[in-house]
Order: structure tokens, then sequence, then C-alpha cells
């Protein structure tokens, strides 16, 4: 469509095109560059015009275009160039050959490459396209290591009389460099460990997606503040490339702080706020050993964690984790008959003190499944029913579990977690009871037409006991629900099963104490209102439950989400369709951060 365009009005020239297409338009103002700011350039700007007007409509097929040129001389102020453009019929592309030879031709990249090539016969000659073919063409030979790629042959041939041009290219590209010796500087760490890391055989075909992954594994350590991955492209032979890594080690000590709260409706209506300080030591010693411990204070749910970690026949794939713990927490509600009122009223939580001591040896198969299996000793002190419970469990566990991505950002537009574990508990073993603890979660995550992403989950669990002895476990191994990672809207785990007791004062009293058995089940749609920010909207459903006792409670809300540098950060609001015997219908607020796989 044609249009008319002016722009350059200043003291020396005022331009104005008529009768091209917006986009011959644009092409045109790049050719002819920057307007004149003195007499002299007006004058040289004038001489080169026509040709430069000319090779802006060439390079877009327009060889019969015709332009009519005027120019307006004023003796003050600016003069005027006016260009009138009739564009003729465009070149129209006729065939393209695109032929490889020498190692190339048996490497699926280039086949790839092809595949998703857009330029067709039938479309419109553009030289800009075919420049950014040929540039993609050398970047992927030199991301796979053709340094002595080079093109046998590559034109346009235009016939002028047909309207027609065919592509011609050629590229030869020659033989394919190995990765040499990778060299690392910089470290502190031992060098077998280093070695461990390399992702590739020794003189593996290059690539750059092999070094990136070399990047990958260094960054994962932890162990580093900066990486540098370098090929040494002037050192290199023959047939190699030699590889330089350099490294500077993170500082001996980090520490990190994180603020909090849960704020809205709930059992108690109370802000929760939480404060975290976790101090990480990302290298102890040149065996790459780490330790990060975290202290969290929140109101009656202090925690303290510290994990001790020892790389075993491999840094990443293969760690030993040693970890001792002292956790409060609160679970559920405690509620007494009023009986003036006929009603129940809030006195408090089942608390709960535990220590921790555990094992736990992680390996990341080929296949891509981590796979762990851990010896845990935990001891609980709580009050249920007015009656004091300090049972103890060693449990021997065993877990697999598989993430796959679809990118590695820290909002990944597509994605599938799933992870199946099993606990095991014996009297004769050390522990209260004999138990056995059976999980498996899940999350879905898709993304259609770039803007619309979808994010599912689905948690199950179920602890096998014996009925008369579910009070002997440990309200930290039993199921509650509600709060951000569950059924948003509720107070974080006071949703469950209760009991109906009498108190040491004569009262009737009630107190959530958990259930045997979980399933919890989310999905969210998510719209892309541009690349940072999106809004939400969420159904939440499920519950804890004991056999025969299954009561879901659902809740719907809305966020509004920012993909920030360090992860989404996501602000949602909350509120619980159902009332339970113990809870009311509530609303609450939840700000959270991090990526979801």
């Amino acid at each position: 469509m044609a249009s008319n365009f002016a722009w350059a009005k200043d003291d020396w020239l005022n331009i104005k095109l008529t009768g091209a297409s917006e986009r011959l338009t644009k092409n045109i103002r790049a050719h002819l560059g920057d307007s004149p700011t003195s007499a002299v350039q007006r004058r040289a700007f004038l001489f080169t015009v026509e040709d430069s007007v000319t090779a802006a409509l060439e390079s877009m097929g327009h060889y019969h275009a015709k332009v009519d040129i005027e120019v307006t001389e004023a003796e003050k102020g600016p003069w005027t160039l006016n260009v009138t453009i009739d564009e003729g019929e465009p070149t129209i592309i006729e065939w393209i050959d695109i032929k490889f030879s020498d190692e190339m031709i048996d490497d699926n990249s280039f086949n790839r490459w092809l595949n998703q090539l857009t330029i067709k016969p039938g479309d419109t000659l553009n030289h800009g396209v075919y420049s950014d073919l040929k540039s993609q063409l050398v970047t992927l030979a030199l991301a796979r290591g053709y340094f002595d790629a080079t093109f046998a042959r590559s034109e346009i041939e235009v016939n002028r009389d047909l309207n027609t041009a065919k592509i011609h290219i050629d590229f030869e590209s020659g033989n394919r460099y190995l990765i040499g010796e990778v060299e690392f500087s910089g470290q502190t760490v031992n060098d077998e460990l280093l070695e461990k890391l390399i992702p590739f055989k020794p003189n593996a075909k290059y690539s750059t997606s092999r070094l990136n992954r070399l990047n990958r594994n260094l960054i994962d350590t932890g162990y580093f503040s900066s990486i540098k991955v370098l090929p040494q492209v002037d050192g290199m032979s023959d047939t190699e490339v030699p590889i330089k890594v350099d490294l500077a080690p993170r500082p001996t000590h980090s520490f990190e702080v994180g603020l909090g709260a849960d704020i809205g409706t709930n059992a108690e209506n109370t802000v929760d706020p939480r404060v975290r300080l976790t101090w990480r030591m990302p290298q102890i010693n040149s065996y790459g050993h780490t330790q990060e411990t975290t202290v969290e204070w929140s109101t009656d749910r202090p925690k303290f964690l510290t994990t001790y970690t020892i790389p075993l026949s491999h840094p990443l794939d293969d760690q030993l984790k040693l970890r001792i713990g002292l956790l409060r927490d609160k679970y559920g509600v405690t509620q007494d008959y009023n009986e003036d009122d006929r009603n129940f009223d809030y006195t408090g939580q089942l608390e709960s003190e535990k220590r921790l001591l555990g094992v736990i040896r992680q390996q990341r198969l080929d296949s891509g499944w981590l796979f762990g299996y851990s010896l845990e000793f935990n001891q609980e002190f709580y009050n249920q029913s007015d009656i004091d419970y300090d049972p103890q469990f060693i449990l021997a566990g065993f877990g697999i579990g598989k993430t796959t991505r679809g990118d590695n950002t820290l909002d990944p537009k597509s994605g599938f977690r799933q992870i199946y574990s099993v606990e095991y508990g014996d009297p004769n073993l050390g522990s209260e009871i004999r138990l056995t603890k059976l999980e498996a979660k899940f999350k879905w995550i898709d993304t259609f037409f770039d803007r619309h992403r979808f994010v599912s989950r689905l948690d199950l669990g179920a602890n096998i006991a014996d009925s008369d002895q579910i009070d002997q476990i440990s309200p930290s191994l039993r199921y509650f629900t509600g709060g951000d990672q569950s059924i948003r809207g509720y107070g974080y785990q006071e949703l469950g099963p209760y009991i109906e007791y009498v108190n040491s004062e004569g009262g009737i009293s009630r107190q959530v104490v958990g259930g045997r058995y979980l399933i919890v089940g989310s999905f969210e749609y998510q719209y892309y209102l541009n690349d940072t920010w999106r809004v939400a909207t969420f159904v939440d459903a499920g519950n804890a439950f004991d056999t025969e006792q299954f009561e879901p409670v659902v809740s719907v809300g809305s966020g509004i989400h920012w993909i920030s540098p360090i992860g989404p950060i996501k602000l949602d609001v909350g509120v619980g369709l159902k009332e339970t015997e113990t809870i009311d219908r509530s609303w609450r607020i939840h700000l959270t951060m991090g990526t979801e796989l």
C-alpha cells in the first residue's frame, strides 16, 4: 500500500517520500542515513539520493521501480526533497538451491536448520533475508566446529525480463574440529573433582552446546563466582581446539535474609510474619564439601536446619547429605465448646517440637531420574487431647523423581515433574510403631500461543499403620492441608480431620489432628501481559482425611506475577468456598517467590 512519509524537518533539508509502502519506506530511510547538518553535507546527500533509493528498492526485489526526485531550493530556510516512487512489480524467487559438502552432510543439525527455513519459492526477493540466511549458516557451522567452512558459491541470479530470481548457495564445511585439552585455572577444588564435571569424552566433536553444558555444570556446583569457558581458536591444531576455563571461587561465607508473611482471615485472625536467615559455605575444602544452615523465625514456628553435603563419585550427580534439625511447628486448630453461645471458640493449635538427624544419598541416573535413599531419626514432642506424646521413629526411605523442562529459564514455558517416595519404620528397628509412608507428587506446565500458560499439580499421600496407633504418628508425618503450596485461601496446615474429647477441665474440646491420607490438586491459568508481567486465576481442591472421611475443600482466587531476574514473584489472593466444622470460609493473601519447577 502506497503511503506518504516525511521526516528530517530541520534547518537544512525537509525530505518527503511518496508512493512507497511502509516496508519499503523504512528500508529507503535506512539507506539514506542521517539527514544533513550543513550546506556541504546537504549537497553530498542530494548527490547520492538516487543511488541510495535505487539500492534500497533493489535490495527488496523491486528492480523495475521508477524514482522521480525533485529538489526545491530556498534562499532562506531548509530545502525540500520530494521523492516520488512507483514500486513496479517485485522480483519473485523462482527456486532456492542450497548444497552442503564434506563432513557436515552427516550432521543432522544442518538438516534441522534447513527444515526450519521460512524462505521459499514464490516469495518476494529480499537481499536482507538472503544475507541473514548466509549468516545463520556460518554461525551454525562455527558453533558445530567447522572452522574451515567456506562458500564455494553464493549468489542471487536475477532475470530482470521475467522478474524472477534464483538463489544458489554451495557451502563446503571441511572437517569438523574436536575438543582438545580442557585446562582449568583459578580453582580451589582439586583437579579430579573438576574433571568429573566435564560432560563429554576426550576428543569429542566440537560444539558450543557441549561447552555450555560444561559451563552449566560449573555453575550448578555453587563453588564459583565467575566462570569463563574460552575456546582457544588461536591455539588450535589441525584437528583440535583447546579449551581454557577461568574460574574465581565464591567467598567462603555467604548470608541471605528472607522476609514473608501470610495475611488474611484464618482461625486465629492474625498476621503471620516470617524471617529467614541462611548461612552458606559454598566450598569448605578442596574436596568440594559444602554446608547450608537455615534459621527461621516465625510466631511459635522457629526452625533450625543444617545440611552438610559431601560429593561422592560425582560432585553433582552423587552426593551424601548429613542433616540435623530442631523444628517447632503448629498444626490444625484447637477449640473449646462455649456453652453460653453454644459455639466452639478457638484456643490454639496442635504444637510440636521435632528433633531430626538424617543421612541421605542422592544419585542422578543416566536416564535423568534422581534416585535417593535415606535413614532418618526423628523424635517429636506434642500434646494431643491433653495427653503428652514423644514418639521416636527411625525411617528408612527410598525416593525417585524426574523433572523435564522445555527450557532452562527460571520461568519455564513447559515441563513435567514426578516424584515418588516410600518410608518405613519398624518397632524392631527403633520406631514407635510400624509405619509405611507412601507419597507421589506431580506438576505439569505448558504454554500455548506464547501467552497462555497452564499449571496443574497433584499431591497424594498415605500412612499405613494400625488404626489404634494413629495418635502415635508424629504430627509432622501426618497430613494437613492449607497454605500457598496446598489449598490457597486457608491458613498453613489448618485443614484436616479432627477429634472431639473431654478436656482436663471437664469441657468438650475438638482438635484438628491431621489425616492418614492426602489428596490435593490445583489447576491454574496464567496470561502474560508482556515478558515480565502476567495475571493468573486458579482453583485448588482436596483435603487430608482418614478412612471413609474424605471432605473435599475448594478455594478459588487470582493473582499477579512479576517475572523478576531472580524468578517469579507471585501475589495471589485465595478465597475458601467451604466452611468445615472447624474452619469458617476464609481468604488469604499469599506472597511467594521462586520457580515452579
